[in-house]
């Protein structure tokens, strides 16, 4: 499946060990500032909400086993209030101001697009843990969410391969990830052989609300006697009457199907699932998952937050694994100087939540799963599909014509975020 890979970075996903947490007293003097940038107001406070709580779970857990190198950990959160230019001032605050080791959010990729210059102007790190769009890859960023085809490219082929989907809606919210997400699957379903009348590409704005003729067109478009499902990128809190209306209209699972990429356990908290039955989403991660590290964590979680009816998601996820990916590179390098952190990460391998581990590959993304569920009645998801084993995230797309000789590999000589198979030429900064 990776043809642009080299076998080397198989075997470094397989060698790859953990390393041991430091323990010991904290130095008084001096703490370890982590930030946390998330919206905790606006449309995306539903999704990010909760990574700024995990967080500071993670960081009040690493101080109970010793701190850092010694010193403890210190949380530095601000609220970028789900305004993407926003992100760039507060990301610049944190790194300049309060002096942070390293950086832990975004979710949309519009707040990853405004911070990015941030961090590669002053040299810090952003663990980003939410899936994305590829087409970027950054010396500076650790994308711990999921590329293309660790998400959106498996679960067309299951709703194609076990569903026999042949017509395909793709709706998205209107901004970067939905947009470049669908130009690539539009383009890996023409090349499968899909039709392009067979595909209906819709995008609406952040906090659509207004969803009955929408909804009424996919209706609409699912009667022309073809298996259709619909493949959503809509973020944020419009999926609360998108799956309402979905609802009101009897859109049920086995006629239409939908498929989320950005709907999870945290948004279905806020709605009556018994109509969303059945209906999917792929993530690389569900709190279904039914294996011990998996229990250990979700006990934690609802210790911490003091609220039984908080759930986990796949993000969350995420951050557990970055931040366990960091912490052991610093640990590995002594310090937490970024570009000793850059070159010690690759190749760090800790546990994930569903049972195995993930690795840093040299492009900065690491190894998953992928997993398909179904929306169930109490708002969790059956497992119904998943991947045989981890999938290394290709941040250049195999299916778009400017990316599919590309690839990227942050480590010494090579340093570069896109070279070219073809030319042999490094394109400069891969973001």
């Amino acid at each position: 499946m990776f043809t642009k890979r080299s076998a080397a970075w198989s075997a470094l996903a397989a060698a790859a060990v953990t390393l041991p947490l430091a323990t010991g007293a904290f130095a008084q003097e001096e703490t370890i500032k982590v930030g946390i940038l998330h919206s905790l107001s606006g449309t995306m406070a539903i999704s990010e909400t909760t990574l700024k709580d995990v967080m500071l779970m993670l960081i009040e857990k690493q101080n109970e086993k010793g701190g850092l190198l010694g010193k403890k950990l210190e949380a530095v959160v601000v609220d970028p209030a789900s305004d993407w230019p926003l992100f760039a001032e507060k990301a610049r605050e944190l790194i300049e101001v309060n002096k942070v080791a390293a950086v832990f959010g975004c979710w949309t990729s519009s707040s990853r697009k405004s911070v990015l210059p941030v961090f590669e102007e002053l040299n810090s790190l952003l663990f980003y843990p939410v899936q994305y769009e590829g087409e970027e890859s950054s010396r500076n960023v650790f994308y711990t969410g999921a590329a293309p085809n660790q998400q959106a490219i498996p679960a067309v082929d299951y709703l194609m391969n076990d569903e026999g989907v042949e017509r395909w809606v793709l709706a998205g919210t209107d901004y970067v990830y939905p947009r470049t997400t669908n130009k690539i699957l539009e383009a890996y379903l023409q090349a499968k052989g899909v039709a392009p009348e067979d595909i209906m590409i819709n995008y609406t704005p952040f906090g659509h609300s207004d969803w009955q003729t929408i909804v009424a067109d996919i209706k609409a478009f699912g009667s022309a006697g073809k298996k259709t499902a619909v493949v959503s990128t809509i973020n944020g809190d419009a999926n609360i009457p998108f799956y309402k209306e979905l609802g009101n209209a009897g859109v049920k699972a086995e006629d239409i199907p939908v498929v989320a990429f950005s709907v999870g356990e945290e948004e279905l908290a806020g709605l009556d699932t018994a109509p969303l039955v059945g209906h999917l989403a792929a993530w690389n991660y569900f709190q279904s998952v039914d294996v011990p590290v998996n229990a250990e964590f979700i006990s934690a979680w609802k210790t911490f937050i003091k609220n039984d009816k908080r759930v986990t998601n796949d993000p969350m996820e995420a951050h557990v694994i970055g931040f366990n990916m960091w912490v052991e590179a610093v640990e590995k390098a002594g310090t937490t100087d970024p570009d000793a952190v850059i070159d010690s990460i690759i190749g760090v391998s800790v546990p994930n939540l569903t049972g195995g581990f993930s690795t840093m590959m040299p492009n900065h993304h690491i190894t998953k799963p992928v997993l398909i569920g179904e929306i169930q009645a109490d708002g969790q998801f059956d497992v119904v599909w998943e991947t045989s084993g981890l999938v290394v995230g290709d941040e250049w797309s195999d299916y778009l014509p400017d990316s599919k000789d590309l690839i990227s590999d942050w480590r010494a000589p090579m340093s570069c975020g896109n070279f070219n198979v073809a030319t042999g030429k490094c394109g400069g900064k891969g973001s």
